[in-house]
């Protein structure tokens, strides 16, 4: 899959995303100020935006537990964490096939966004 494809297409989304090509990835920013970064490799599309720093939840079993029970809610968005210069942060992502239609991504791209401000919500209560 062309990443310049990807960003016309997501140019072209109704979500008026700012997108910039950051190295070997797009960096898409929508119009709450939330990122996320597209990439291709191999056979995946993945897409994925830091949600809160680990440092900041105050449970963190508990928060564990809840993300395991809850991850049916958002089917299409996976909850993990990564670490990003020296710090752990929580982080939501979703992937598909890199044979997916342009159509497919944008989808994709607009559900992560959607499915960020709810998980934010629903954890709001674990965090300080």
């Amino acid at each position: 899959m062309d990443l310049q494809a990807v960003l016309q297409a997501l140019q072209g989304s109704k979500e008026q995303f700012d997108v910039q090509n950051v190295g070997e990835c797009l960096a898409i920013t929508n119009v709450d100020g939330v990122t996320a970064h597209l990439s291709v490799c191999g056979s995946q599309v993945t897409v994925e935006t830091l949600l809160f720093p680990a440092g900041s939840v105050k449970d963190t079993a508990a928060l564990n537990e809840y993300v395991l029970r809850t991850h049916k809610l958002v089917p299409l968005t996976a909850v993990h964490t990564t670490e990003l210069d020296g710090n752990l942060f929580y982080s939501a992502f979703g992937a598909l096939s890199s044979d997916s239609k342009l159509e497919s991504v944008v989808v994709e791209v607009e559900t992560l966004f959607s499915n960020v401000a709810d998980l934010l919500e629903a954890y709001a209560d674990f965090l300080e």
